[in-house]
């Protein structure tokens, strides 16, 4: 649930008509601007995410569910905001929100739970569509724009001709064992102390809406959600419901018993090497087309000396390309059972979403890794893998840089290998068997070979002739590719996770997606190296 509440109030009291009208008018929600929510997270509505039609919103005093005071009747929507008019029910707690509210002590605040949003660059939240479940009055705004417009409140029809009550039964009515029940907004009773500025309430069970918002923020925000999902979900394990969806609770025994011990075991590390080493660029125009056009040289103008004079001079035509680039949807998708949500501790939901995170992150690498292999031009070189024998390694490397050097005039600075060449570098020996790149904290004793250094605990430490190594286990077997940086790139849009309920089957979807797009700029700085 995310809660949202207003900070300009402009109240209009209204005598209300001969029919008793008890209402109250406001902007609900104020559409393309950001307001910052109770846990952080700033959010924007666009126009048309709250529905106009369906279950009328509940009408509460402070977000409490506990204390209704009426319902939304009349939702309409504009360009700008989503208006509202509250009929307010004739009970007790209902005349004092009418007397706070004309007496411009309440704000409006909006109860939704978001069903389709995005995250901007900027980690903002922003909403295209929403269950819209309550509209509540508080004291304390924070919602710019959503503010109440009139307040109806209309005493209850009376006979001119009845006799009014005598002062002996206006102050039966003030004895605090029988007070008199009030028919009228202005027979409220005014209470003695003061109304604090945010009534306290218990935190239930947290919304997807609430959960992913604080999960992407992170932090002692997600930790604070996160106790409050357990505490809810161990309150709610009486509860007998009917199992339903892809993942169940026989799917995950490891977190059903208790106590656990510790999180789940990692058996992956979600890392990206390749994408790590080239860098990430922004998809361009914020990503909004399906394709982009990322241009060449096919063909430099020329400069050479002049024969004679006014002679003709060199003159060649400059032809750039124009290549398109396409994008490539990186998605996964997961469905979790309400029972695998509630009773599971550590909670599944956590677990499982963190996981489809970092699965989408070896798939991007992949992307990457594939690309340089199929966009790699051969040197023609092959390194001939011998016991005590570094030679050919030697001359391959130097021959794949060479071939860079005469086509582009530039040098390489990255190399990158399959775990099985990342070995065979490793394991080199000179002809006296010391290591051709020596360990490392071991340059007294290995030190006396220049070639590089190694580290056996991380793959991406060696520099072979001053090359950056890049080991990544996305490469086939027998990979080596020799090149330069930035003639490898790699673009980026992650759009993270979207999530639906399914209440037919009792389960909630999530699927974590983004978009991807490879492009060798010159296959001429990037070098294959046959293995042997």
């Amino acid at each position: 649930m995310i809660r949202f509440t207003s900070d300009n109030v402009t109240v209009a009291a209204a005598a209300g008509d001969e029919t008793g009208e008890r209402r109250i008018d406001a902007i609900a929600v104020p559409y393309n601007v950001f307001a910052t929510v109770s846990d952080g997270t700033q959010v924007m509505f666009r126009p048309g995410s709250l529905p106009v039609d369906g279950k009328a919103p509940r009408v509460f005093m402070y977000h409490d569910s506990s204390k209704p005071v009426g319902i939304v009747a009349e939702r309409v929507d504009t360009d700008e905001a989503m208006l509202a008019s509250m009929k307010i029910s004739r009970t007790a707690l209902g005349d004092e929100a009418l007397v706070l509210a004309a007496d411009g002590v309440m704000d409006v605040s909006v109860g939704v739970n978001p069903t389709e949003y995005d995250f901007d660059d900027d980690g903002r939240m922003i909403v295209t569509a929403a269950e819209w479940q309550e509209l509540s009055l508080v004291p304390i705004p924070a919602f710019a724009g959503a503010t109440i417009t009139d307040v109806a409140a209309a005493a209850a029809t009376e006979d001119p001709d009845s006799p009014q009550p005598t002062e002996p039964e206006k102050e039966e009515t003030e004895v605090e064992a029988t007070p008199a029940p009030a028919e009228a907004v202005e027979a409220a009773a005014v209470p003695t102390a003061p109304i604090p500025a945010q009534a306290k309430r218990n935190f239930g069970m947290p919304t997807a809406g609430e959960y992913l918002a604080a999960f992407h923020i992170g932090g002692d925000t997600f930790r604070k959600v996160n106790d409050a999902f357990v505490a809810a979900a161990q309150s709610r394990q009486s509860a007998l419901q009917a199992a339903a969806g892809d993942v169940l609770t026989t799917d995950t025994p490891g977190l059903l018993p208790v106590p656990v011990l510790g999180p789940v075991f990692e058996d992956l590390n979600y890392i990206r090497p390749v994408v790590a080493a080239v860098g990430t660029r922004a998809m361009p125009d914020g990503g909004n087309q399906k394709t982009f056009i990322r241009p060449t040289w096919t063909t430099h103008p020329s400069v050479a000396a002049q024969g004679s004079e006014l002679g003709a001079v060199s003159a060649t035509t400059p032809v750039i390309a124009s290549n398109v680039i396409s994008k490539t949807t990186l998605a996964g998708q997961v469905t979790l059972s309400v029972q695998d949500i509630d009773f599971t501790s550590p909670a599944a939901m956590e677990i499982i979403l963190r996981d489809l995170a970092g699965q989408y992150m070896l798939a991007s690498d992949n992307v990457a890794a594939d690309a340089i292999t199929a966009g790699a031009s051969a040197s023609g070189s092959t390194w001939t893998v011998t016991a005590n024998d570094p030679s050919t390694l030697i001359a391959a490397l130097y021959d794949a840089a060479t071939d860079i050097l005469s086509a582009t005039n530039f040098l390489p600075d990255h190399i990158f290998v399959s775990p099985d060449v990342w070995k065979s570098l490793g394991g080199q020996l000179d002809a006296d068997k010391r290591p051709v790149f020596p360990y490392a904290a071991a340059a007294g004793l290995m030190g006396v070979n220049g070639m590089g250094s190694a580290n056996i605990t991380q793959a991406n430490t060696f520099n072979p002739l001053g090359l950056n190594l890049v080991a990544d286990r996305n490469f086939a077997s027998g990979t080596m590719v020799v090149a330069r940086g930035t003639a490898i790139e790699f673009y980026e849009q992650v759009k993270g996770i979207m999530s639906v309920e399914a209440p037919a089957t009792l389960g909630r979807t999530f699927s974590y997606y983004g978009y991807v797009a490879t492009f060798i700029a010159d296959a001429d700085q990037v070098k294959s190296i046959a293995i042997a």
